[in-house]
C-alpha cells in the first residue's frame, strides 16, 4: 500500500501526458482524479496503521546510487511524519483535481494541466517519503520543475511566463544552498541516509570543519545551508518574492502550491532533520528569527493588496513564518500541526477565491467586486469559514476552528521558550495575528459586501459555482472546522509522544510544546483577542466608515507605500542584482562572446579566409600569362625551400 499511495499519481501523470490525445481531455481528467483520490484513500488507511497504530516501516525499492563509499537507496520511509504529510498532500491534491474539472472546463489544454497536477503531487510525495537526502533532493527539484510548468501554464501571457521564470530562478538560489548542505552532511557523517545521520548526530555535536577558510561548527553550518533551501522553497523573507507572482497560474495551482505541497516542503525538511537542528542551537535561532520576521512582513503586505489571490498568497507567506518560528523554538510537532490545519483552510480560501473569480467572469481585483454575497451564498459561507479559521477564532476551553488550535499552540510555545528570540517571535506573531484577521475580513467585506463595483455586464452573469467545484470546498471546510480539535491531542497534546514516536526529536531541555501547556492564561487568550479585534477593525473600516481607509492611507503615506510596494524587495533586487547582472551579461556577450571569442575564433577565421580568397581571386583573370607567372613564382618558392632544407 505504501508504494500505491506514492506512485499512483505518477501513473496518472504518465497516462495523461503520454496518451492524452488518445484518451481525450475527459479521459485524462478521469484517470488522474481517480488515481489521486484512490491514493488519498490509501493514505488515510496508512495513517491509521502507521501513525495511530504505531507501526512505522521502511520499504526499500532498489539501489539508487552506488559509487565508491557513496550509496543511496530508493526507499520509502513511512513513519508518523511521512504518514501525516502523505495524507495531507494526497487529500488536498485530490480535492484540487476534482475542483479543476469545473474550473478548467473551457480550457483547451486540460489533459496537459491535469498531467502537471499529478506530476506535482508525485514529486511532493517523493519528497516527504524520502529515506535519504538525495531522494529528498529529487522530490525537492521535482516540485520546483512542476511549479514552473504550472505557474507558466497559460504561457501565452507574458506575466505568466515571467512569474514561472522568477519562481524557478529564485528557488535555484535556495536550492544551491540546500545542495551545499547535503554535501556538508555527507562530509560530517560519511552518509546521507537518515537513519545513519540521526543515530550519529549526538556524536558530532561539537564537530568543527573548515568552511571558506574559517573553522566553524559543523552541524550549525550544515543546518544553515539546508535552511537556505527551505527559505527559497517555503518563501521565507529574502527569498519570498516569487510567491505572490505565482498567482499568475490557474487558481487550482495556487491552492496546490500554497496549501499542502511546495511551500510546506521547507517546514517538513526542518522537522525531518530535527535530530540535526537540535544539536545546532544557533541555526535554530536563525530559523526562529527569519520565521518571525516573515510572519510579520507578510501580514503587513497583505493589508494593502487589491488582488484577491495575492492577499491570500501573502497570508500563506505569513503562516509559513509561524511554522518556522515554531520549529525554531523546537516545537516541531506544533509546526506540523499548523501545517496540517493550514492545508485545509488555505486550500479552502484559494479555491473559494477561484469560485469568486469564476462567478465574476475572471475578475480578481477586489476594488471591482462587492454586492454579490446573496448571489453566491455557498461560496460566501465557505469563505467565512476559511477566514475565521485563518484568524484563529474560537472560545477558550469550549471549541474553536482549526486555526485556533494550531496557531495558539505555536504562539504559546514561542513565549514558553523563555528566550529572546522566542519572545520576539511571540510579539511579531501576535502583531501578525491582528493583521491577519484585519486583511482576511477586508477581503470578505470588499469582495462580497457593499455596492456592486463590477460593470453591469459582469454582474448580469454572476452565478454560483457548479457542485463539482463546491463539493471539494465542503470537504475542505470540514477540515478547516474540525481538523484542529480532532488532531490537537495527538499532535501536541498528551498523546504526542506515542503519536510521533521517533519521527521527531527534541532534547528534553527544549520541550517547548510541554511548556506551552503551562503558560499564563493571558498568553493563551491573547491571540483570540487580537483576532476578534482585527475582525472588528475590518468591519469598522470597510463596512461602517468606508471613507477611513483612504484617509489613513493618505495620512500614513510612507507606511502605506511600504506595504503596497511589498517593502520594495522587488525594486531593491532589481537595482542591486537584476540590472547589474543584466548589464554584466550584455557586456560579456557583446565584448567577450561577440568581440573576442567570435571575433578571434570562428568569425575571425572566416573573415581571414574570405580576405585571402578575395586576394587570390585577383589571379583568376583568364589571361595565360597571369597563370604562367603564378606557376613560376610557385616553382621558385618550391626550389628555394628544397635548397634551404638540404643545407
Amino acid at each position: 500500500m505504501e508504494v500505491a499511495a506514492i506512485f499512483l499519481p505518477l501513473i496518472g501523470f504518465l497516462a495523461a501526458a503520454l496518451f492524452g490525445r488518445q484518451i481525450g481531455d475527459r479521459g485524462a481528467m478521469a484517470v488522474t482524479c481517480t488515481l489521486v483520490n484512490v491514493a488519498a484513500l490509501i493514505s488515510a488507511i496508512l495513517f491509521v496503521d502507521v501513525a495511530l497504530g504505531g507501526d512505522p516501516r521502511t520499504v526499500t525499492l532498489f539501489t539508487f546510487i552506488d559509487s565508491g563509499a557513496f550509496e543511496a537507496n530508493w526507499a520509502l520511509k513511512y513513519d508518523t511524519l511521512t504518514a501525516v504529510m502523505v495524507l495531507v498532500v494526497n487529500l488536498v491534491s485530490g480535492m484540487v483535481h476534482l475542483y479543476s474539472i469545473g474550473y478548467m472546463e473551457h480550457d483547451p489544454n486540460r489533459a496537459r494541466f491535469f498531467a502537471y497536477l499529478s506530476l506535482f503531487t508525485f514529486a511532493m510525495l517523493m519528497l516527504v517519503s524520502a529515506d535519504n537526502l538525495v531522494q529528498l533532493y529529487f522530490g525537492w527539484e521535482g516540485v520546483g520543475l512542476a511549479s514552473y510548468l504550472l505557474i507558466g501554464f497559460w504561457h501565452e501571457k507574458e506575466s505568466a511566463r515571467a512569474a514561472a521564470v522568477k519562481a524557478f530562478v529564485v528557488n535555484r538560489i535556495g536550492d544551491f544552498g540546500f545542495a551545499l548542505g547535503i554535501f556538508a552532511v555527507f562530509l560530517i557523517f560519511g552518509s546521507i541516509e537518515f537513519d545513519v545521520i540521526f543515530a550519529e548526530a549526538a556524536e558530532h555535536a561539537d564537530t568543527t570543519f573548515n568552511f571558506l577558510g574559517y573553522e566553524v561548527h559543523a552541524l550549525t553550518t550544515a543546518c544553515l545551508l539546508l535552511f537556505i533551501g527551505a527559505m527559497g522553497k517555503s518563501a521565507q523573507l529574502g527569498l519570498h518574492t516569487w510567491l505572490p507572482d505565482a498567482m499568475e497560474g490557474p487558481t487550482p495551482v495556487s491552492a496546490l502550491i500554497h496549501a499542502a505541497t511546495m511551500v510546506t516542503a521547507g517546514v517538513f525538511m526542518v522537522a525531518r532533520l530535527s535530530p540535526l537542528f537540535e544539536y545546532a542551537p544557533d541555526a535554530l535561532v536563525f530559523v526562529a528569527v527569519i520565521g518571525a520576521l516573515t510572519a510579520f512582513v507578510g501580514a503587513t503586505i497583505g493589508l494593502t493588496q487589491t488582488d484577491i489571490k495575492r492577499v491570500i498568497a501573502y497570508s500563506t507567506m505569513s503562516q509559513l513564518g509561524y511554522m518556522f518560528f515554531a520549529a525554531g523554538v523546537s516545537a516541531y510537532g506544533a509546526a506540523i500541526f499548523h501545517l496540517m490545519t493550514h492545508a485545509f483552510f488555505k486550500a479552502l480560501l484559494f479555491l473559494g477565491a477561484g469560485s469568486v473569480i469564476h462567478a465574476l467572469s475572471g475578475e480578481q481585483d477586489m476594488r471591482r467586486m462587492g454586492g454579490i454575497y446573496r448571489m453566491i451564498p455557498w461560496t460566501y459561507g465557505l469563505m467565512w469559514i476559511g477566514s475565521l479559521s485563518l484568524a484563529g477564532i474560537g472560545i477558550y476551553g469550549v471549541f474553536g476552528l482549526s486555526g485556533y488550535y494550531s496557531k495558539d499552540i505555536v504562539l504559546e510555545a514561542a513565549i514558553a521558550d523563555h528566550s529572546w528570540f522566542g519572545t520576539l517571535a511571540f510579539a511579531l506573531g501576535i502583531a501578525a495575528a491582528l493583521l491577519t484577521a484585519l486583511y482576511s475580513f477586508r477581503l470578505i467585506f470588499l469582495s462580497f459586501h457593499g455596492q456592486p463595483r463590477a460593470d453591469e455586464k459582469v454582474m448580469a452573469h454572476v452565478h454560483e459555482s457548479p457542485w463539482i467545484m463546491l463539493g471539494p470546498l465542503l470537504l475542505l471546510a470540514f477540515g478547516a472546522v474540525f481538523a484542529g480539535v480532532i488532531g490537537y491531542g495527538v499532535f501536541v497534546g498528551d498523546g504526542r509522544a506515542a503519536f510521533w514516536g521517533e519521527a521527531l526529536f527534541v532534547l528534553p531541555a527544549n520541550d517547548t510544546v510541554e511548556a506551552a501547556h503551562h503558560v499564563a492564561f493571558i498568553w493563551k487568550i491573547l491571540p483570540v483577542v487580537m483576532g476578534l479585534l482585527g475582525i472588528a477593525l475590518a468591519y469598522w473600516l470597510y463596512m461602517v466608515r468606508t471613507d477611513l481607509p483612504a484617509t489613513l492611507a493618505g495620512r500614513l503615506a510612507p507606511l502605506y507605500r511600504l506595504s503596497f510596494h511589498k517593502w520594495y524587495f522587488d525594486e531593491l533586487y532589481h537595482a542591486l542584482i537584476v540590472r547589474p547582472t543584466a548589464m554584466l551579461g550584455r557586456g560579456l556577450w557583446l565584448k567577450g562572446d561577440v568581440g573576442v571569442i567570435d571575433g578571434l575564433g570562428p568569425d575571425g577565421i572566416a573573415k581571414t579566409a574570405r580576405g585571402v580568397a578575395r586576394y587570390m581571386g585577383r589571379f583568376q583573370s583568364g589571361f595565360l600569362y597571369h597563370y604562367a607567372f603564378v606557376m613560376l613564382i610557385g616553382v621558385v618558392a618550391f626550389v628555394s625551400w628544397y635548397l634551404i632544407a638540404v643545407r
